[in-house]
């Protein structure tokens, strides 16, 4: 595979090619003007030569007479390496006087002076004709005067007027190209700053690449690529989260597991044996949950960085946990209640993120709280708020100020709480911009999601 090319030398690429389309345009304009300029000065002279010759015609004895001036061969002198042509023709078209007799040149169209390209002998040449009337006793009409020449002086000042205006621009295009490649690597330095800072970080070391004194669009980049890394710096912050958490809480019920299957394994007496397995089953389900609401809480954290936000009506999030019948699991025969408005209530979230967080907060109150218990979704100002309430008086002061903290457990959680659950709702409430909200009033205790209200599109 190819080695890609650098940065400056695509640069410098473009830039050359910008130059060399522009030096042909250039060139192009150029050599057109040349050759305009060329055909206006030597169709000049073929004028002021055939005007010469018809000014010298005079009337002879009922005769056009031609005594050719000195001038006009000499304006044609100034293209010596040019054959000339000239023609002196009566009114009847008669040949009065000719340089070669032999070559007979007609020109397209009549008029007072006519320039017309003709071939001289086979080579390209250019021609003018111009007619002289005479109204006279003895003789009356028009006598017509042709002049040419071939096209070597013209196609070589052409030459040279091009390449007159192009040599500075060619010397120009040279410094342009020596300039821009100075630029370019004046402009590429801080990107090599850059890889530099980068080259020398630790693997580990995620924290912001200064932008200070840098190009706009460099800042730009920049802010994307910190942006970035401080998003990867709290995914790999989670992922060690949760890697020491696991090692952290299964460590004590993987040991009282396997301490209480070999209880269950040496055990003779049926009502021990019994007990023993109980126990068994019992740290096996709260092993089973902890695990569960382990892998929920890193799920959860990382779609709250990396998932899109999308509008999310947080009574459509209310009602499927209700319609999921997870609480008659839960708690079987706990009266639940739904408690949603006709209005739209609109967050900007990850709904699967959202249906994590009320499923914890409907556990959280199926096991902590008293029946019965509501679930709702409500609009308050700028605020939307997504709630579970249950018809208890709530925990303590000193456990509701612990609340949302991974593995807080109360003293009543026994081993079925992981301390867990409720974290989870603190995380996507941050998440998300909002906060949870802990309130007793006269219908029970009540916890509650509240996020930034996004306004319906109509």
């Amino acid at each position: 595979m190819a080695e890609p090319r650098a940065l400056a030398t695509r640069v410098l690429l473009a830039v050359l090619t910008i130059l060399l389309l522009g030096s042909v345009l250039v060139a192009g304009s150029t050599w057109w003007n040349g050759r305009l300029a060329a055909r206006q000065a030597y169709d000049r002279i073929l004028l002021g030569a055939a005007n010469d010759i018809a000014e010298s015609i005079r009337v002879q004895d009922g005769a056009p007479l031609v005594a050719l001036p000195v001038s006009a061969f000499e304006l044609l002198a100034q293209a010596p390496e040019d054959r000339v042509y000239y023609a002196v023709h009566g009114p009847g078209g008669e040949l009065i006087t000719g340089l070669d007799p032999q070559s007979q040149i007609v020109p397209p169209e009549q008029g007072h002076a006519v320039f017309f390209d003709a071939a001289l002998d086979g080579e390209a040449a250019r021609f003018v004709t111009v007619q002289r009337r005479f109204a006279e006793r003895d003789f009356s009409g028009s006598v017509e005067v042709i002049v040419g020449q071939t096209l070597r002086a013209r196609t070589g000042m052409a030459q040279s007027l091009t390449l007159d205006a192009l040599r500075p621009m060619a010397l120009a295009g040279a410094a342009l190209l020596l300039i821009a490649w100075a630029v370019v690597r004046r402009a590429l330095r801080p990107l090599e700053a850059i890889t530099e800072n980068l080259a020398r970080r630790d693997p580990y070391d995620l924290t912001a690449i200064p932008a200070e004194d840098l190009p706009r669009e460099l800042q730009v980049m920049l802010s994307a690529m910190n942006r970035f890394m401080g998003r990867l710096d709290g995914q790999v912050d989670a992922m060690r989260t949760l890697i020491s958490d696991t090692a952290h809480q299964l460590r004590t019920p993987v040991a009282a597991i396997r301490i209480q299957a070999e209880t269950a394994v040496v055990e003779t007496e049926p009502p021990l044996r019994e007990r023993a397995l109980d126990r068994l089953l019992r740290r096996t389900r709260s092993l089973g949950t902890l695990l569960d609401q382990l892998l929920s809480r890193a799920l959860v954290v990382h779609r709250t960085d990396s998932a899109p936000r999308v509008e999310v009506d947080l009574r459509e999030v209310a009602l499927e946990i209700v319609e999921r019948d997870d609480h008659a699991l839960l708690a079987p025969g706990v009266e639940l209640k739904l408690e949603i408005g006709e209005h739209p209530v609109l967050v900007q979230a990850d709904a699967f993120s959202l249906g994590e967080a009320a499923r914890n907060l409907l556990v959280n109150a199926l096991k902590h709280g008293q029946a019965p218990v509501s679930v709702g979704a409500e609009r308050r100002g700028p605020e939307a708020i997504l709630w579970v309430r249950d018809s208890g008086p709530g925990p303590s002061d000193a456990v509701r100020a612990r609340m949302g903290v991974r593995f807080n457990r109360s003293a009543g959680s026994g081993e079925s709480g992981s301390g867990i659950g409720l974290s989870i709702v603190s995380a996507v409430a941050t998440a998300f911009g909002g906060r949870m909200d802990l309130s007793q009033d006269a219908g029970g205790f009540r916890i509650a999601l509240v996020l930034p209200v996004t306004e319906a599109r109509s």
